[in-house]
């Protein structure tokens, strides 16, 4: 896969593919990610500065993903929308997304973010499946996932560590069929409101 330049925007809030210059302030983001959200992403938060670098580096040259960097308004990096472990034989990928601080939530930015992703892995990717897992304790999560067409397939039960107890892994996909019917009801839907 060749690598270009991709961007979106909404009410301020920049969607794009990162540049090599951005290695720095993505670093810092991430090492300062809040614990709530290494919690709900199921992030290490011990990751060195050396290592998000070079991932980083990795990711800009990677033919089996596609990444994207949450702006705000400010020029600040939020966080990250990803298309990851790409199969092309299968035309199946990972999807993930983590807004970095807690107070970047709640204001639909990860919501569009994912309906952009979403749309980038079937329209430019040629996809046929996008899947992803969340876990049970990030009931925004899913609902976010849902909107945007994903649908559950399945539950790993108490998979993952919740203090002293457990949660499961919701698995969720969505397949090239159904996001093709959910953009169809969206565009009759923006027709019927412009009418």
């Amino acid at each position: 896969m060749k690598k270009r330049e991709h961007s979106w925007e909404k009410d301020g809030y920049t969607l794009r593919s990162p540049r090599a210059q951005d290695a720095e302030d993505y670093c810092a983001q991430c090492l300062a990610m809040d614990p709530a959200v290494d919690r709900l992403t199921g992030s290490r938060p011990d990751f060195t500065r050396e290592e998000v670098l070079a991932h980083f580096r990795r990711c800009l040259e990677a033919e089996d993903r596609a990444d994207f960097l949450i702006i705000g308004p400010d020029g600040r990096i939020l966080g990250e929308s990803v298309v990851n472990e790409i199969d092309w034989d299968a035309r199946c990928a990972n999807f993930r997304i983590a807004l970095f601080r807690s107070d970047s939530c709640g204001k639909g930015i990860g919501s569009w973010a994912v309906r952009m992703t979403r749309d980038f892995a079937f329209e430019e990717l040629g996809l046929h499946r996008l899947e992803l897992d969340v876990f049970s304790f990030n009931p925004r999560a899913v609902r976010a996932y849902e909107k945007a067409g994903f649908r559950r397939e399945g539950i790993r039960r108490e998979a993952v560590p919740n203090g002293a107890a457990y949660a499961d892994d919701i698995l969720m996909a969505i397949l090239e069929d159904e996001w093709r019917e959910l953009k169809r009801a969206e565009q009759t839907e923006g027709r019927t409101a412009c009418s």
